[in-house]
């Protein structure tokens, strides 16, 4: 089964109630951007902006630097 995104979304509803405003909603990329009705029937909802978390993935092509490859505090910089 392919990954499919999980976007949380805000109740104004359930929110001015006191309820549990937040939701969560696994939907494809192509309708990330469709309105969503809360678990208890609310239509008036908004997407909120989530940190993207990536596993197994690395940002860069080599090793982390070390302390002693000259960056700052690893005497390079003349602060260490």
């Amino acid at each position: 089964m392919p990954h499919v995104p999980r976007y949380e979304f805000r109740c104004r509803d359930c929110a001015q109630l006191g309820g549990a405003a937040v939701f969560e909603v696994n939907r494809p990329i192509s309708e990330a951007g469709e309105p969503a009705t809360c678990p208890v029937g609310h239509q008036d909802t908004v997407k909120l902006i989530s940190a993207l978390t990536l596993t197994g993935a690395s940002r860069s092509s080599g090793p982390a630097p070390s302390a002693s490859s000259g960056g700052c505090c690893g005497g390079g910089c003349g602060c260490g």
